[in-house]
């Protein structure tokens, strides 16, 4: 099994601190920010899938955007970065179309 090595506190809070601003931002897929989640905590694939009970496949999966992830499987990923999973506005909303009579 390949070795990561575990950032640092210092690397760990730049970690996320550059995720959530990614994010914040909305250029970032949710595939990106999985991988971007499992580096920020220093973990192998095949770790990242033990602690979360995930398969490794799946976190390949996911991490490559190949997998359809269930709400229930990014809500654990998210969790202990303080995400929920909800709609996000992705463009300025447009006034919705009224019928006329």
């Amino acid at each position: 099994m390949p070795r990561v090595r575990r950032p640092s506190t210092d690397e760990r809070v730049a970690l996320r601190v550059g995720l959530n601003e990614d994010i914040a931002g909305g250029g970032l897929e949710w595939s990106q920010a999985v991988k971007r989640m499992r580096q920020a905590l220093g973990m192998t694939q095949a770790r990242f899938a033990s602690v979360f009970k995930l398969t490794r496949r799946l976190v390949v999966d996911l991490e490559a955007g190949r997998a359809n992830p269930t709400v229930e499987t990014l809500t654990k990923i998210g969790k202990p970065f303080g995400y929920q999973v909800g709609f996000v506005l992705t463009k300025a909303a447009e006034p919705p179309a009224t019928e006329k009579d």
